[in-house]
């Protein structure tokens, strides 16, 4: 079998956004994961309209009318597994990305998902309770292993370095093998 691809998804479009740094974090921890294929792939390049589709993705059929919603959906569909970057805004996720989870269909089942959160005190806690939800809906696999990341506007110095960097990146390392696990076990 080939090296897994794994996605690492930017959930958020927010002018000013700190997940650009948390996703910079993340990838330079991941590089050294010689496990997997490891793509960033950043919400912001992909401009969806609000879901309104008549038909739920689960049972659509051909091709998305919407250009933008099919190239989303396009790359989706390449991955093996997931690693969602979720901020908290308001106890929950960001808009854009319920929404850009909303367009996807079958392109997400029996495929894993981890977590990366940011946010005030919870670290985004919360977000990825409701993130667990929704997958599970999705008929994703998500793994225990999270990284949590509590007061964001703190957490990087001037140098872009994150606070506890060791800590949350033995976390983050063993969050991706438990998603490259399972994308191995559920493809065997």
């Amino acid at each position: 079998m080939s090296k897994p691809k794994i996605h690492v998804i930017l959930g958020t479009i927010r002018e000013g956004r700190a997940g650009i740094k948390v996703a910079n974090w993340l990838m330079s921890v991941l590089k050294e994961q010689a496990a997997a294929d490891f793509e960033l792939i950043d919400l912001i390049d992909y401009p969806l309209p609000m879901y309104a589709d008549a038909v739920s993705p689960s049972y659509r059929q051909g091709v998305h009318p919407i250009a933008e919603a099919q190239k989303w959906l396009d790359k989706t569909a390449e991955a093996d597994g997931y690693i969602m970057i979720t901020p908290e805004y308001n106890h929950s996720i960001s808009s854009a990305l319920k929404n850009a989870i909303d367009y996807v269909g079958k392109e997400w089942h029996d495929k894993p998902v981890g977590f990366v959160s940011y946010g005030a005190f919870a670290g985004g806690a919360r977000a990825v309770e409701h993130l667990r939800q929704i997958v599970g809906e999705m008929r994703m696999y998500d793994v225990r292993d999270q990284v949590v990341i509590p007061v964001i506007w703190a957490a990087f110095n001037e140098q872009g370095e994150l606070a506890e960097a060791e800590r949350h990146g033995q976390t983050a390392v063993a969050m991706a093998n438990k998603v490259v696990e399972l994308v191995t076990k559920l493809k065997a």
